[in-house]
């Protein structure tokens, strides 16, 4: 779970980006927009596609690509791209339920597989997760209905606690043919934006720990969220770090660049962005910081 020092970090910069971000919407807007490429990459990679962030750029622009991309791997990233601008775009009209979830599901799916978008799992169809068995498709429904329930019912817990065993819950139900996890990742993504955060991203380069998260918490008998939690924390840190650093006019440096002024050593830095510990932050996968200006 997060500890204390994790959610003052937390409470501190979501009051320093709440009152930075006041009449400067279009610039969250354009941020959104230049790091759209990134979230959709890192969500389609984690589930093995073979798209760089720049051939994943190339194609939201309709640019051509240099090599032969299959179909289904164009659609993946457009369509991704549309449900992540739809969910930024509703997040104060709708909060999440079934029906938002097979809306969002018939999104990214359409023109890759009609026969399974925007609906559940049906009798007779079964999906792994690695050596994971999900649920049966007759229980569904329920089990999803009871994880939105206990989301939506729990007033008590911290927020980051609710939001990653929801995203634990919906991943081992997974009740979709497939896209469950990209659908998952969007979900997390509009629970933090309808509580006021800013989006995140969860990492390809974080996909072990990612995936180790899941294998503890269906080992401790749906008890151990701590991990995600921890994944979902650091990138939560890492996003509001590189909106205020925008936010305040700061100038954007790689972190290489910054230790080389500062005379300290890269590796340490680097170590100290990967825990959050400094405001540094990634832009295509590159680490950086914001300097003072002036």
């Amino acid at each position: 779970m997060a500890n204390k020092q994790t959610k003052d970090a937390i409470d501190a910069l979501k009051k320093e980006y709440e009152a930075l971000k006041i009449g400067k919407e279009s610039l969250l807007n354009v941020l959104f927009e230049a790091e759209l490429p990134e979230s959709v990459y890192n969500s389609n990679a984690i589930e093995n596609s073979t798209l760089t962030i720049s051939e994943t750029e190339k194609i939201l622009l309709n640019q051509e690509v240099s090599r032969n991309v299959s179909t289904r791997e164009v659609f993946e990233a457009k369509n991704l791209a549309v449900v992540f601008e739809y969910i930024k775009n509703k997040v104060e009209a709708k909060s999440i339920d079934t029906e938002l979830i097979l809306l969002l599901h018939k999104m990214l799916i359409g023109n890759i597989n009609q026969s399974i978008a925007g609906r559940f799992r049906e009798k007779g169809e079964y999906v792994r997760v690695g050596t994971h068995v999900a649920s049966a498709p007759e229980h569904l429904s329920a089990m999803l209905g009871s994880a939105l329930l206990q989301y939506s019912g729990d007033n008590r817990s911290y927020f980051l606690e609710k939001i990653a065993r929801f995203h634990l819950d919906f991943e081992n139900i997974h009740p979709f043919n497939d896209g469950n996890g990209r659908i998952g990742r969007v979900l997390l993504t509009y629970q933090l934006l309808q509580l006021g955060f800013p989006p995140v991203i969860i990492r390809d380069k974080e996909k072990a720990v990612y995936y180790r998260s899941f294998s503890e918490y269906r080992d401790s008998g749906k008890k151990k969220i701590a991990t995600m939690d921890k994944v979902i924390s650091l990138a939560l840190l890492e996003s509001f770090h590189k909106r205020i650093a925008y936010l305040r006019g700061e100038n954007i440096v790689r972190l290489s660049e910054y230790a080389e002024k500062q005379k300290e050593s890269t590796s340490i830095l680097l170590n100290k962005a990967k825990r959050q510990t400094i405001p540094a932050f990634r832009e295509k996968g590159v680490w950086k910081i914001g300097e003072k200006q002036g």
